[in-house]
């Protein structure tokens, strides 16, 4: 695992998941870079509808809103 992207417009649900995301790299000791995209253009580019939304190695791996063992169970395979 080298990138994770949470894709969001800026939302109180976007900006959650993104903290839970840093949390959980943070916890798991795992090497990635986390960013956030807020950018809707390049956001469109992953063909998503529903924000916000998880890319890990540029694959959408999960769409919606997101717990921390949600997060943990899909960050830990």
């Amino acid at each position: 695992m080298k990138s994770i992207k949470v894709l969001g417009t800026g939302c109180s649900t976007c900006k959650a998941l993104f903290s839970t995301v840093e949390q959980v790299v943070s916890d798991l000791g795992l090497e990635a870079n986390v960013t956030k995209e807020e950018d809707i253009v390049k956001i469109m580019e992953y063909n998503v509808m529903t924000l916000p939304a998880l890319v890990v190695d540029e694959k959408v791996v999960a769409k919606g809103k997101l717990n921390y063992e949600q997060v943990k169970e899909i960050l830990a395979k």
